[in-house]
C-alpha cells in the first residue's frame, strides 16, 4: 500500500526543482530489524511530533510497519537559512510548491508517524527551491515572542 504523499508520481513530478533527493527505507528497513530483536525501541515518538501529526499529518493508505493500524501519517519539515524564523515548519503540497518559486533553497523532510503506537522515522529528503541566492525574511515579532505586550 502506498504513502498519499511519497509513493504520488505527481507529488514529485509537480516539484520542478526537487534536487538531492534521499531515500531512508534501508535505514528504516534496519531499524525495524533491530526493533522486533528487541535491541532497540524505536516507538517513542516526541509529545509534540504525535500532537503535529494530529493535528497537520497527511493520512496514508499504508499500515504502520510496528502494530499494524491504519494509522500512519506525514508530515513535511522545510528547513533553510533563507526561510529565516520560519524554518523548521510543517508545510503541506500546495505550500511546497508555491515556496520553491519564492527561495533559493531549502531541504524538505518527510516524516512517518503512527498515531497509535509512536513509530516514527524519517522516509525522504529533498532540496527545493529556485537555486536563486536570497537573503531571509525580515524578523517579524509573533506571540511566542517573550518581550510580546
Amino acid at each position: 500500500m502506498a504513502s498519499v504523499v511519497t509513493k504520488d508520481p505527481l507529488f514529485f513530478a509537480l516539484m520542478k526543482s526537487q534536487r538531492s533527493f534521499i531515500d531512508y527505507s534501508l535505514d528504516k528497513r534496519a531499524t525495524l530489524a533491530a526493533l522486533f530483536r528487541g535491541t532497540v525501541n524505536a516507538c517513542d515518538a516526541d509529545p509534540y511530533l504525535l500532537r503535529a501529526a494530529k493535528f497537520h499529518g497527511v493520512k496514508t493508505t499504508r499500515p504502520c510497519p510496528v502494530c499494524k493500524h491504519l494509522s500512519m501519517v506525514e508530515l513535511m519539515y522545510t528547513f533553510g537559512d533563507q526561510l529565516g524564523q520560519y524554518s523548521g515548519r510543517i508545510k503541506n503540497s500546495d505550500e511546497l510548491r508555491q515556496m520553491e518559486k519564492e527561495y533559493g533553497e531549502f531541504r524538505v523532510y518527510i516524516v512517518e508517524v503512527c498515531r497509535d503506537c509512536s513509530w516514527n522515522h524519517l522516509c525522504v529528503s529533498f532540496v527545493l527551491g529556485d537555486g536563486v541566492e536570497r537573503k531571509p525574511p525580515r524578523y517579524t515579532r509573533t506571540l511566542e515572542d517573550s518581550d510580546w505586550a
